[in-house]
């Protein structure tokens, strides 16, 4: 394929300095995706070192890591990695240099998945209200329990304290994931979060437990520490967190110094972060790529904080076209980089990568319903990547499925043996 520009008129190579001074090598960010590398008792392993290492490699700015959890009672996923003690420093040290040491920038992704766990692999799952998931997707997450005040605060509080370890691994930042439905998430929706205390009841209620956490990260880890959010511009809900809301939100975070924010949509139970919710499109949305640009537009004209958005992006052209538009300062990728992991270098020289992401699908109508393809069969790829292999983009999505329930099942035996 002919190169669409020539490099020095290719926007992605342009540098982006943040507001506390930490620059990126250019405008190409990897987006989060879900690794579960670690071992089952949940330690990292020197396979996310070997992954990063090749992405880094491709010559990409920024990458985030998948779902770091900031407790061992909570996870996401079986494999998840935690940080909530020093324990691991040597191996998050190699982690955080894999990339660093190739001159991009790693940033680890916090979470707490509150309700949005599998059933059985915590002992209970919290979330901001006992809000339980919609009818066919009960058999897959429970109802959780409605989060004690104590609780929350020591949730809080773990948030800094696995930032603060980050720092000292020698990673490059550390990202609130505010969005997918997730803990933070929960508490900003109306629809999962019912509160009538100081956390819920309003929309500044509502976000009083995301400025919490940011707070408490800002405070452990000093004002040069880059810290960013990933947030939904909506969950796509009825009933639940808006557009409206979400600009608020905005607002307050960069009036408290956010560093970055990544602009992302939806929940399991209405999965837009990966375009599903997204047909048919608009002949304008599919012609300018992002799903979410409107939006961002709509923020960029409130707020100068560095902005970010993920999903959706083809073409090089695409990207630059978004670049250009003043909308945003950085392209996220993510699945793209899951079926070709040397995609950057080719972005960053004006030329397509050759894969295209497709959707994936059981044809199992619930199990599509969820999205849940979009993380376990990219999570397939990443494991390949990761032992030196190459991704298997034609993979079929029904037997990625079979083979990863197999492997779910088989990870949440683990991990309740291993805390028995």
């Amino acid at each position: 394929m002919d190169m669409s520009f020539p490099p020095d008129t290719n926007l992605l190579n342009h540098r982006l300095r943040l507001p506390n001074g930490n620059v990126l090598r250019n405008r190409l960010a990897k987006s989060s995706m879900s690794e579960t590398l670690a071992t089952y008792d949940n330690h990292p392993t020197r396979k996310l070192v070997d992954l990063y290492r090749r992405w880094a490699a491709s010559g990409i700015g920024l990458m985030f890591t998948g779902n770091v959890m900031i407790d061992r009672r909570a996870l996401g996923e079986p494999g998840n990695v935690v940080i909530e003690d020093q324990a691991d420093l040597p191996i998050l040290r190699q982690w955080a240099e894999a990339a660093t040491s190739q001159g991009a920038a790693l940033w680890v992704q916090l979470n707490h998945p509150g309700k949005q766990s599998p059933k059985g692999l915590n002992a209970g799952n919290l979330s901001a209200s006992a809000i339980p998931f919609r009818e066919d997707m009960s058999a897959y997450f429970e109802t959780p329990r409605e989060a004690t005040a104590g609780e929350i605060l020591d949730i809080i509080q773990r948030f800094g304290r696995s930032a603060a370890i980050c720092k000292q691994a020698g990673f490059s930042g550390v990202q609130i994931h505010g969005a997918h439905g997730y803990l933070v998430s929960q508490f900003l929706s109306p629809h999962h979060n019912h509160r009538t205390d100081e956390w819920g009841g309003s929309p500044e209620k509502r976000r009083r437990f995301l400025m919490a956490v940011y707070a408490e990260i800002r405070k452990q880890v000093g004002p040069d520490f880059p810290v960013g959010i990933k947030l939904n511009s909506a969950d796509f809900q009825r009933g639940g967190f808006t557009e409206e809301e979400s600009m608020a939100t905005i607002v307050e975070l960069a009036d408290a110094g956010i560093d970055l924010i990544e602009i992302s949509g939806g929940t399991y139970e209405a999965p837009a972060m990966n375009g599903s919710l997204q047909q048919p499109q608009k002949t304008s949305t599919v012609a300018r790529e992002a799903y979410f640009l409107e939006f961002a537009e709509k923020v960029r004209a409130k707020v100068t904080v560095p902005l970010m958005v993920t999903g959706g992006f083809r073409t090089a052209e695409g990207m630059n076209a978004a670049l250009r538009s003043g909308a945003l300062d950085l392209v996220g990728v993510a699945r793209l980089l899951a079926i070709d992991p040397d995609a950057p270098a080719a972005l960053l020289r004006g030329r397509d990568s050759t894969q295209r992401v497709r959707p994936i699908t059981t044809g199992i109508k619930p199990v599509d319903r969820m999205g849940l393809m979009e993380v376990l069969w990219y999570t397939r790829q990443l494991k390949r990547i990761a032992e030196g292999g190459n991704p298997r983009p034609n993979e079929s999505g029904l037997m990625a499925f079979l083979k990863s329930l197999l492997n779910t099942g088989w990870g949440t035996y683990r991990t309740k043996r291993m805390r028995a």
